[in-house]
């Protein structure tokens, strides 16, 4: 076994008694033990002040929170003591297939969570270190992060998914449930009154019927709802109705919202209570998935140690005259392009989804007539010479709906297979308790 890791743990331990061995002249007959080693963990050790840390780290959280701690003290701290040697466990895995995070993905979490606390990355430093715990922070972050990605691959290996199992979730409840649209829907309400006569009802009618005329894309509902409660001269209620299934929206508008297209109005609907006036905001998931695709084929030259970045733009100049004179752009990229995934197709990339590119290339791409060749372009990868070959609208509904299905299917068997697997290299791992 190797003792590596293991032994730069110990000589943390040694050191501390070789300090207190040589201060013992000038200390008085009382030693104090700084730190000792309560367990061995495969190559590495657990320290009795990680023990304390976590125990207080705990401690301080549940009465932050008013939750009750165990009575059992025994049983708490060694429940404590077996997730971090867990934890260890996987810090060591996750170090062996090389899974790291350097300190400027740190940072770019940190500040993640310096905007979460409406602080700059600087006051949330400060404020960390105010506190003393900023270097405790970025290491929690750290491990937190490392273990996620060990787990998410080591895990996710262990799953399968059939057809079979996909075909009965989708015919399932909760599958048509799960995979079911979610719509954004705003609502604007012109109260009725039971004192309302029927030429004060044939106003609100008329007032309704003028709102909806002047709804459009600069002027959506929630902007007319605002204006309209502070100048009308009728009452004007209704909200902002959220993401919803059209099961979970009201039944009057179950039905009309699924006919709708993104930004559509419809109204005036007359209801029990006076009426409404619906935008459709958003729409997200559902079964009908239609995606624009274009077919490109390109040449692309990369600089490189025998060609610098003005010579491969003048080469890729140079292509570009040739297929303008004639020659065959599959037959020039086949003998001169440097993107290995389309160089034996002849540069042929095959359908892309819309935002399938980078964006300094779909930019040029959508520009594109079908059969038109781009002027030569630099990337991020190099320079390019690109046509369009085709445009299409592609349903990939079918295909679309059994990926989400196959991921929910996955996320449902993750956290028992993550279990499993944690109960398994625990029980592989050499774990010796130290008294």
């Amino acid at each position: 076994m190797n003792l590596n890791n293991l032994n730069r743990r110990l000589l943390f331990v040694f050191a501390a008694l070789l300090l207190l061995v040589l201060a013992a002249p000038f200390a008085s007959a009382q030693r104090v033990l700084l730190d000792k080693v309560i367990a061995i963990v495969d190559d590495d050790v657990v320290l009795k002040s990680e023990l304390d840390a976590r125990i207080r780290e705990i401690t301080d959280q549940a009465a932050r929170s008013g939750q009750p701690l165990p009575e059992d003290r025994g049983q708490f701290e060694s429940d404590i003591l077996e997730a971090l040697i867990v934890e260890n466990i996987q810090m060591q895995l996750a170090d062996r297939v090389s899974i790291r995070y350097d300190d400027d993905t740190i940072n770019r979490v940190l500040g993640n969570m310096a905007n979460n606390s409406n602080m700059s990355f600087d006051d949330y430093v400060n404020a960390l270190e105010a506190n003393g715990v900023y270097l405790q922070t970025r290491e929690q972050v750290r491990k937190q992060m490392t273990i996620q990605e060990l787990q998410r691959g080591m895990v996710s290996r262990r799953i399968t998914i059939t057809e079979q199992e996909i075909d009965n979730f989708l015919n399932s409840e909760m599958g048509r449930e799960m995979m079911a649209a979610d719509y954004f829907v705003e609502d604007l309400l012109i109260p009725f009154s039971a004192m309302d006569s029927a030429e004060i009802k044939q106003a609100k009618q008329r007032f309704a019927a003028d709102l909806i005329s002047r709804i459009s894309e600069d002027y959506p509902l929630s902007v007319a709802r605002s204006a309209a409660r502070q100048g009308a001269e009728f009452e004007i209620a209704g909200a902002e109705l959220g993401w919803r299934k059209a099961n979970q929206l009201p039944s009057l508008f179950a039905d009309i919202v699924k006919d709708m297209e993104v930004g559509a109005v419809e109204g005036p609907i007359e209801a029990g209570n006076g009426l409404h006036i619906i935008q459709l905001v958003d729409k997200q998931g559902g079964t009908e998935q239609f995606v624009n695709q274009t077919r490109v084929r390109h040449i692309m030259l990369t600089p490189n140690e025998i060609r610098n970045e003005e010579q491969t733009k003048a080469e890729i100049y140079s292509l570009h005259q040739r297929v303008l004179d004639g020659e065959d752009l599959a037959t020039l990229a086949r003998q001169n392009s440097d993107d290995a995934s389309s160089v034996v197709g002849g540069g042929d990339l095959d359908w892309i989804n819309e935002g399938g590119m980078p964006p300094e290339m779909e930019s040029i791409i959508d520009e594109l007539e079908v059969d038109a060749l781009s002027e030569p372009f630099r990337s991020e990868t190099g320079w390019h010479i690109a046509r369009v070959e085709g445009r299409r609208l592609e349903d990939l509904s079918r295909e679309f709906t059994r990926n989400q299905a196959s991921n929910a299917l996955r996320n449902r068997k993750f956290d028992l297979e993550r279990e499993n697997w944690l109960i398994e290299i625990r029980e592989d791992a050499f774990v010796e308790f130290i008294d």
